[in-house]
């Protein structure tokens, strides 16, 4: 936790005690936007009701907008990497952020029934699986652009590659679930 209050309170136009009332620590501070941050996706991925579309498309639009958001949300992969680098411990002391993350599982596996009744998805697909298969796709998209970008990409080329990224992520999952 690299942060300085100064920095935070700074940053956020306040004082470094407004920040100590309204928070009591820095780590009670790095809690709350690590809930924060992943409430937001969470939120995002309800607001597609993705229950009114046929399993296939529910998949792609699921698949885009998770790449949408990862792409236009870089401090969400930041704030992941930091909890990854602490080893998860701020995460497992949450009281809220598992019960909040199941929304992803609850929303994959509604699809994926659906798929599996309309004979599209494979029987032994796991919401879980599919989940950290989108996220892994769309996490290294961001995580990984300046290294990844460096070697290989041409830099002025940025929007051709992140769509290119985008349908091969969409493509990746498909091909994982069709029968």
């Amino acid at each position: 936790m690299g942060a300085r209050m100064e920095n935070i309170a700074s940053n956020a136009d306040t004082t470094k005690r407004m920040v100590v009332y309204h928070y009591k620590s820095k780590e009670a501070l790095y809690m709350q936007v690590l809930e924060h941050v992943y409430r937001c996706l969470r939120k995002h991925e309800l607001e597609l009701d993705l229950s009114a579309y046929p399993p296939a498309e529910a998949i792609v639009k699921l698949v885009e907008a998770s790449f949408d958001f990862h792409v236009s949300h870089p401090e969400f992969i930041r704030i992941v990497s930091t909890e990854n680098m602490l080893r998860g411990r701020f995460i497992r002391q949450s009281t809220s952020i598992r019960a909040l993350n199941q929304t992803a599982l609850t929303l994959l596996d509604d699809i994926l029934e659906r798929g599996k009744k309309g004979h599209l998805f494979k029987e032994d697909a796991q919401a879980r699986d599919v989940h950290r298969l989108i996220s892994s796709l769309c996490v290294h998209q961001v995580a990984n652009q300046y290294t990844f970008g460096a070697l290989f990409e041409n830099p002025d080329e940025f929007d051709t590659q992140n769509a290119h990224y985008r349908q091969l992520a969409v493509m990746v999952a498909l091909r994982y679930l069709m029968i």
